[in-house]
């Protein structure tokens, strides 16, 4: 890719992020360098180095598009007026379109988790898991309450096997070097997991 020499310096940044994100697509994230990223993007370092003073800089701020993305979508498909299990299901459908549309993202989240615990990366993937679990808490609450779950629900169980589910997609999915089938699996796989939550009548 090449990056327009006119471009304002907010979409500069965020043209970098995204390039960073492509990049991780096709390689392992942990060696992706600067010198690769800017020649993917048709710069020198130094000019990549006046919008991200170091490759933490540039990785934090991977995180936060991702976080803002990612977040951003899911609430568009939970949409006000929606059932809370439709909404949960429109939720993993989003989720699973996310991730299909930029594979990059999950090898990187999984590589930052690894890291020092400490790292702002990190700690800023993990700020991004528990706004998405404080959201499912929510929903499988308010189902619960309006008798379209099983009132005996463990909500955190269920949390966790709902995010589980979508993890073990994903593994899947780059195993097969096919992001996109993750989009074929997702509907089948809430579906089984919509049985295991529902009131069954």
């Amino acid at each position: 890719m090449s990056l327009r020499r006119n471009l304002p310096a907010d979409e500069r940044r965020t043209v970098t992020v995204e390039a960073v994100v492509d990049l991780a697509s096709r390689q392992n994230p942990s060696e992706i360098t600067t010198a690769a990223i800017a020649q993917h993007m048709g710069l020198t370092q130094g000019a990549l180095f006046r919008h991200f003073p170091t490759k933490d800089a540039l990785l934090q701020a991977v995180m936060s598009w991702v976080s803002e993305r990612l977040l951003a979508r899911i609430d568009a498909a939970a949409a006000p007026g929606l059932s809370p299990l439709t909404a949960l299901e429109a939720i993993f459908l989003a989720h699973a379109g996310f991730v299909a549309d930029h594979p990059g993202v999950p090898r990187m989240l999984f590589g930052e988790l690894q890291r020092d615990k400490d790292s702002v990366p990190r700690k800023l993937a993990q700020t991004m898991l528990q706004r998405y679990r404080e959201r499912l808490v929510k929903l499988f609450e308010a189902g619960k309450s309006c008798g379209q779950l099983d009132p005996a629900l463990d909500v955190d169980a269920a949390v966790s096997l709902f995010v589980g589910s979508i993890q073990g997609l994903v593994m899947q999915s780059l195993l097969a070097g096919n992001a996109k089938r993750i989009r074929e699996d997702a509907p089948r796989t809430f579906a089984i997991f919509r049985r295991g939550i529902e009131v069954r009548s």
